[in-house]
């Protein structure tokens, strides 16, 4: 592990560009670093950081990963392949949009079709690149890039990992949105994807459901 703030984690599998530091007045300099716990999925780092105007150094925690994905697949007939899982966190289940993340050496989108293939047993059809977003910047430096895949087939049976237990599900629009409004699809992540697609709330006008 690199002991450079951001180095080998949170560097494997990036592919945007970061954005402007911003107004000079708002940006903090870092005084000094220092390596936490690696907890497995994370690597705790600890940053002291100067005030931009009252120039004291705070601690700060950031918490790096490699990058992430997820992605709207679509079947031939349009339907939304979707997974369910246990989340440990919440100690519910959560409807979602198949990810997870980046692996050493794997492009963003090797990752989302690798994940869509282990997850559900779909694969093929014509990828695109939705962008990518910052899951939360206040404690993570990584992104999670969000992908479209369309006219999927189901080319075989799922093999999720030994710390998974999934159910497939495809879904409609409407079942989507019917599962947003019942508290069942609450992913940030699988909503912003899924937003970069569909009209969830119903309330554009003309062609707004694709």
């Amino acid at each position: 592990m690199s002991d450079e703030p951001g180095g080998d984690m949170a560097a494997v599998g990036t592919h945007a560009p970061a954005p402007p530091a911003g107004p000079e007045e708002l940006v903090w300099d870092r005084a000094s670093t220092e390596r936490g716990p690696d907890l497995g999925l994370l690597q705790v780092r600890y940053d002291w950081m100067r005030h931009p105007s009252r120039r004291e150094a705070l601690k700060r925690l950031v918490l790096e990963s490699v990058d992430w994905v997820n992605c709207v697949a679509l079947t031939t007939s349009g339907l939304s392949v979707m997974v369910e899982q246990y989340r440990f966190g919440l100690g519910a289940c959560t409807l979602e949009t198949p990810g997870g993340m980046v692996d050493a050496g794997e492009t963003p989108l090797a990752a989302a079709q690798r994940e869509l293939l282990e997850e559900t047993g779909y694969g093929g059809g014509t990828w695109r690149s939705l962008g990518a977003v910052e899951p939360n910047p206040a404690i993570h430096p990584h992104l999670c890039h969000h992908f479209l895949a369309e006219g999927v087939e189901r080319l075989g049976e799922p093999t999720p990992g030994l710390g998974e237990a999934i159910h497939v599900h495809l879904a409609t629009l409407e079942e989507i949105r019917t599962a947003m409004r019942d508290g069942r699809l609450r992913h940030v992540l699988a909503l912003s994807a899924l937003a970069r697609v569909f009209d969830l709330f119903g309330t554009q006008t003309g062609n707004g459901d694709r």
